[in-house]
């Protein structure tokens, strides 16, 4: 297996939330998340030369909904 890299990464509370849910959803870890993401944004760039979307430097807004398992476990 190929050497990894360990690199520091800062992430907002709100980034950091929305990946480790879509990792859950995914059965990844959050780092294997942020990985794969990565990964594929290069396959993308190097596939077509232009980044996954158009307005990859514009300002990030995530915002969360409030927790819909809290609620969904509520109803069962």
């Amino acid at each position: 297996m190929a050497e990894k890299r360990q690199i520091p990464l800062r992430l907002s509370e709100q980034l950091y939330s929305a990946l480790a849910s879509w990792a859950e959803d995914d059965f990844r870890s959050l780092n294997g998340q942020i990985e794969y993401l990565l990964t594929e944004c290069v396959k993308q760039r190097k596939k077509n030369g232009k980044y996954v979307s158009d307005m990859i430097d514009a300002p990030l807004d995530v915002t969360l909904p409030s927790d819909t398992r809290e609620k969904q476990d509520e109803g069962k």
